[in-house]
């Protein structure tokens, strides 16, 4: 009785492994590789758990390992050898160690099916060469990155996150030559690094753009010509000045979201027809009006709702030198408004 039992329990997990296409000649020799000091879950078996273990290096990979967890652990290097079995590795989590640039010898490149790698809270120093040409995410936030080699993105086709912030680039490191081969990229998230100015070289596909905590004090006029889809925009916490924002630099069509928080505006900027959220909170914006603000010409806006109607839904005006209430010409302007923190 208690063998059936034990082939029940057997059975019960192989069925649903069996259910993924994986071999039982692959189930066997990926739960007899795993890692002494990792898990590996029998209903689960293409993932690998070496998290918060406390290790200095990384452990040989089985060789039917899709996911790999190697978070909060203390390891230095990434090297070839302990990856020389992991080239179906889809997902690869390495946040929170302190592997150095030097460190990685290249072994990413030897990850062919390689689509979301995550290596936030290390040391790296420059952006990690070559990488694998079926990267989709890839994340190196809070690190010490003052370096993209030019030409790292070329033939990163499927790129379309990628996460720099809180590292230590410059102007002259986020260029056109350095973003090359962004071609389908979605988000770029380059916010508390150490940019004095917009970045150049953005892919026309960005949707979008942060840039939060650096220094930037003016934003060229036609900037966003080149950036024909980008719904979300943060520049909060910057050093803008009206003197450095162009009457109509936020006026594209795809604007959703813009977020200009803790700046130093003294005016509040051309809102585009189509946006929906605008923060400026923060700012010495001391007055508002409809008619200067406005996208469209206020008597021109009627009850009927239709497609000119300006769709702002949500305005914030707190921490400036505005006294309520609302001129009324703003709430004649922006008929869709819900909310107004001011």
């Amino acid at each position: 009785m208690a063998n059936l039992q034990t082939l029940l329990c057997f059975l019960c997990v192989l069925g649903p492994v069996l259910g993924q296409d994986m071999p039982y000649e692959h189930y066997m020799a990926q739960i007899q590789a795993c890692p002494r000091e990792c898990h590996c879950p029998p209903n689960f078996p293409h993932a690998v758990y070496c998290d918060n273990k406390g290790l200095k290096s990384v452990p040989n990979i089985p060789p039917h390992t899709w996911y790999l967890y190697l978070q909060n652990n203390q390891i230095e290097t990434l090297s070839a050898d302990s990856m020389r079995n992991a080239t179906q590795l889809r997902w690869l989590n390495l946040n929170h160690n302190k592997i150095t640039s030097e460190g990685m010898e290249g072994v990413l490149s030897a990850l062919p099916q390689l689509a979301h790698l995550y290596m936030d809270d290390n040391l790296l120093s420059s952006v990690p060469s070559p990488l694998p040409a079926t990267l989709e995410h890839l994340r190196l936030s809070r690190n010490r990155i003052s370096k993209i080699p030019a030409g790292v993105f070329i033939g990163l086709e499927k790129l379309s996150l990628l996460d720099l912030q809180g590292n230590k680039l410059m102007d002259d490191a986020v260029t056109e030559v350095s973003l090359k081969g962004l071609n389908n990229l979605v988000q770029i998230n380059l916010a508390k690094n150490q940019l004095s100015s917009m970045p150049l070289g953005l892919p026309p596909t960005t949707t979008q753009l942060f840039l939060d905590g650096n220094n930037i004090e003016k934003i060229p006029a036609g900037y966003f010509k080149g950036l024909p889809k980008v719904a979300f925009l943060r520049l909060n916490h910057n050093k803008l000045g009206s003197s450095g924002v162009p009457k109509n630099v936020f006026n594209v069509s795809s604007m959703l979201d813009l977020q200009l928080s803790h700046n130093q505006l003294t005016e509040v900027p051309l809102i585009p027809a189509g946006l929906e959220h605008l923060h400026l909170d923060h700012n010495r914006i001391k007055s508002v009006s409809g008619s200067n603000v406005c996208p469209v010409s206020v008597d021109s806006v009627d009850d009927s709702m239709n497609e000119s109607v300006p769709r702002l839904r949500y305005l914030r005006l707190d921490g400036n030198e505005i006294k309520p209430p609302i001129p009324r010409d703003v709430i004649l302007c922006f008929r869709l408004l819900t909310s107004i923190v001011i």
